[in-house]
């Protein structure tokens, strides 16, 4: 019978591309992966890799057996959460992963809650950008992740995770109190297309949505400072170095040189729950609940201000 370990190793080098990244997600050594591929090619009696240059690269029957090997492993996890349904104690490992505004809001007050009802869940954490957290739950890095998805800017989802609305946010203008529209109600974005811009750096997420949103409204954003905390470029407004779009769940305190001004359209996001199709387990579904009443609890007493 072909060893689970082995087919989970051959299918974390199809994933990864190489032996060593194959490694890196799997928290082993790369020879201690090459070993477990020796092994499989041995029980299955043909080549499942060859060598290209330094690399490696699947044969057909290597791609073939990784492709099942991702059936199989998908099946055990599911039967697993299955079993794991059986006890309605909560208890064991969560591993949560969240992008970095719901991680300082909301993230704590969850755990806190989850560990005060369920004395035997151990839950671990990691903060990060959302196009690196679908991937963690893809690769069962993390059990659960906190996402955000923009409407100017929707989040694409794998085909093998589930997705449970738990919040909606939006975001507004910071501008320096001195701004001529800092006393406006409503502002359109063009309005202050003369403005440079703070958001996080380059590649991440709310950097790319910004871009993306602002020339959807006809301003090409002369993005200066580059500072991946919200409290940080409220400081550069406050200032009067630049203007930033403020989400109203990261807006935990503003400077008095700082007004927060709204925009039309309104630019709203939704925030979910991610899980695996196969992942169903009663520490998921508890993390789910905690997430979903802390999220409840900020929109009844009006959010973040």
């Amino acid at each position: 019978m072909l060893s689970v370990e082995r087919i989970r190793a051959l299918c974390a080098v199809a994933e990864q591309g190489s032996v060593a990244a194959a490694a890196r997600s799997l928290y082993v050594t790369p020879s201690g992966v090459s070993q477990q591929l020796a092994k499989l090619e041995k029980e299955v009696g043909v080549a499942l890799l060859v060598q290209v240059g330094r690399g490696v690269q699947l044969t057909q029957a290597g791609r073939l057996l990784a492709q099942r090997g991702q059936d199989i492993i998908s099946l055990l996890a599911q039967a697993e959460s299955e079993v794991a349904s059986l006890d309605s104690d909560v208890a064991g490992e969560l591993r949560i992963g969240s992008f970095s505004s719901a991680s300082r809001v909301v993230v704590p007050r969850a755990i806190a809650r989850m560990r005060q009802l369920h004395p035997g869940l151990e839950v671990s954490f990691v903060a990060g950008d959302t196009d690196d957290l679908l991937p963690a739950v893809v690769g069962r890095e993390l059990d659960l992740a906190v996402v955000d998805s923009w409407v100017t800017m929707p989040l694409h989802l794998p085909e093998d995770v589930i997705c449970t609305p738990i919040h909606q946010d939006v975001a507004d203008v910071a501008l320096p109190a001195d701004h001529r529209l800092a006393a406006a109600e409503q502002i359109e974005l063009d309005e202050v297309a003369d403005m440079p811009w703070t958001t996080w750096r380059k590649g991440e997420s709310f950097h790319t949505w910004l871009v993306q949103t602002l020339r959807m409204r006809g301003v090409e954003p002369e993005i200066r400072y580059e500072v991946p905390e919200f409290a940080a470029q409220l400081e550069f407004v406050a200032h009067g170095l630049a203007a930033a779009l403020i989400p109203r769940l990261a807006r935990i305190w503003v400077p008095d040189d700082v007004a927060i001004v709204a925009v039309h359209p309104v630019l709203r996001r939704e925030i979910f729950a991610v899980r695996r199709k196969d992942n169903d387990r009663p520490t998921v579904r508890a993390g789910i609940d905690a997430l979903s009443e802390v999220f409840a609890a900020i929109s009844g007493s009006g959010g973040p201000t």
